[in-house]
């Protein structure tokens, strides 16, 4: 059996670092520069042929600085006769996994063939933004949930009192009634639209029994705020006591902390995926646990 190391990438040093040691793996000697040009540089340090390579780096913003690194280390482990598995556990561009109007490009798809061409045997994220994403990379792809962990977290930090867990729209329907599930809350589901040309998202009001309720919304990625922002406002309107945010990647880009102040959502919760403020919930042990049953 290969011997087996991990590579803690530069946006990911404490989740790789704690994935391997529940794996009870070494980490593997190597270093990332980045030049004041931008320009990135990766050296190898220790002879890796023959071993497999379990490379966690999350690719956040900056999202081309992260992926390329990736890129990078990936190739140079592969050409030096390593077998590589990219772990990235906040997978970018997941969100371009089909033409969403006439001429745009199916960016997921140039990413997984990237990652091929890099020498990438196997990837493993965490939560991507819709399974069907998967079936764009020709090589072994899984997503591993940070669902149950979330719950776990909700139960043990929270004193909720019969909450609602609430999806914003329907693509998001499947993670969150599990973690309504999980939790044992019952499960609505909002009708949320986006204008594909600007961005701007609004939610309709359909009718909801949140009275006088906590209400947990669960998404899988906060990014500018807008979702949250309108699913918020919706149930407040609705005459919800309060209003939850989890989710498990927090990119909080551009002003997306001011608007879900001013919107009065709180506490929000996310995973470690993206580190952050409101990073509060540790993904290692369900990467460490999913890593642990892979076979060369």
């Amino acid at each position: 059996m290969a011997e087996k190391l991990v590579l803690a990438g530069p946006a990911s040093e404490e989740l790789g670092r704690t994935v391997a040691e529940k794996l009870g793996l070494p980490l593997l000697a190597a270093e990332f520069k980045v030049f004041g040009d931008g320009e990135s540089k990766f050296t190898l340090n220790e002879k890796v042929e023959g071993k497999s390579i379990f490379v966690v780096q999350s690719t956040y913003p900056p999202v081309d600085q992260h992926m390329f690194q990736l890129f990078l280390a990936s190739h140079q482990l592969s050409e030096a006769g390593a077998k590589v598995t990219a772990v990235v556990p906040y997978l970018a561009y997941a969100r371009q996994d089909k033409e969403f109007l006439p001429g745009e490009g199916v960016t997921l798809g140039v990413v997984a063939h990237q990652m091929r061409s890099v020498g990438v045997r196997r990837l493993v994220t965490v939560d991507i933004h819709s399974a069907e994403g998967l079936a764009l990379f020709s090589f072994p792809t899984y997503s591993v949930s940070a669902i149950p962990s979330l719950v776990e977290y909700a139960k043990a930090k929270l004193d909720l009192k019969d909450p609602v867990v609430i999806s914003p729209d329907f693509g998001g329907s499947k993670r969150t009634e599990a973690f309504a599930r999980l939790y044992g809350a019952k499960f609505l589901q909002l009708s949320k639209t986006r204008d594909r040309t600007t961005g701007g998202v609004s939610v309709k009001d359909s009718k909801l029994e949140v009275t006088g309720k906590e209400v947990v919304i669960v998404d899988d990625i906060i990014s500018a705020g807008d979702t949250v922002k309108a699913a918020a406002e919706a149930v407040i309107r609705q005459g919800a006591k309060k209003a939850l945010a989890f989710c498990v990647h927090g990119l909080f880009v551009g002003d997306a902390f001011q608007k879900l102040e001013k919107t009065s959502v709180g506490p929000i919760v996310c995973s470690n995926t993206v580190p952050g403020k409101f990073s509060k919930v540790d993904v290692s042990d369900a990467l460490a646990s999913h890593l642990g049953t892979l076979e060369e």
